[in-house]
């Protein structure tokens, strides 16, 4: 999973960077309020732990704006305050789950594990809200786990390249992702070819095969998932 940390403890944000990478998973580490915002305009980003008190703000700030801009990734409030009156604060902000320090870095592990599968499809195939999850996208029902897409109940067949390109416009439906931002998270994976016209290509096959208007262009900003399409 790709990870955006906000601590600005030295040692707490080392340790912490460390054993998430240990066990797989890529983070990038903030240390100011600033730095966290302009790294989670990254799609790649799956989702964010956050220290709520800052040198340069608050990282309840930073949910409720991302939660009023439609971003629906999840959040992790890391934080010393132990009040319950600061946990319900935290969750009526947007944070989706709320971590007290000091705490056990499996703990953690385990935390951000069970945050992610809140968010998977159910069992049945019934895609419920996720990050990289567009769950009832009128009339196309898209499982990103089991790659399955339908349009009007018929099956589409779709290339790993297709879905890829859908998975990071979910993070943000409704929203523009710049082609830079597309190619950035495509690069990371060494999947696309940024000199080529590649990006355009997959969106029109995209739009061939799931409807003309699932994805919209921005001239000279990008692309996005139109969820009411």
């Amino acid at each position: 999973m790709n990870l955006l940390l906000l601590e600005d403890d030295l040692d707490l944000g080392q340790a912490v960077a460390d054993h998430l990478r240990a066990h797989g998973h890529t983070v990038h580490w903030a240390q100011r309020c600033d730095d966290a915002r302009q790294a989670f305009d990254n799609p790649a980003h799956d989702m964010a732990l956050l220290d709520l008190r800052l040198p340069d703000g608050s990282g309840l700030d930073l949910v409720r704006q991302w939660r009023q801009g439609g971003d629906r990734r999840p959040v992790l409030a890391l934080t010393a305050r132990d009040q319950i009156s600061d946990r319900i604060e935290g969750l009526q902000a947007g944070a989706d789950d709320y971590l007290v320090k000091p705490f056990d870095l499996n703990e953690l592990l385990a935390r951000i594990d069970a945050i992610w599968r809140r968010c998977q499809p159910t069992p049945s195939g019934s895609p419920v809200p996720r990050p990289g999850t567009a769950p009832a996208i009128t009339p196309l029902t898209l499982d990103f786990d089991r790659q399955i897409a339908r349009r009007h109940g018929q099956l589409v067949n779709l290339t790993a390249m297709e879905w890829s390109l859908l998975a990071v416009l979910s993070r943000q439906p409704g929203s523009t992702v710049s082609k830079e931002a597309i190619r950035q998270a495509f690069s990371q994976g060494g999947r696309f070819d940024s000199d080529s016209n590649s990006l355009e290509v997959i969106v029109s096959r995209l739009r061939r095969k799931l409807g003309a208007d699932l994805i919209t262009t921005h001239r000279g900003l990008g692309y996005r998932l139109e969820i009411s399409a």
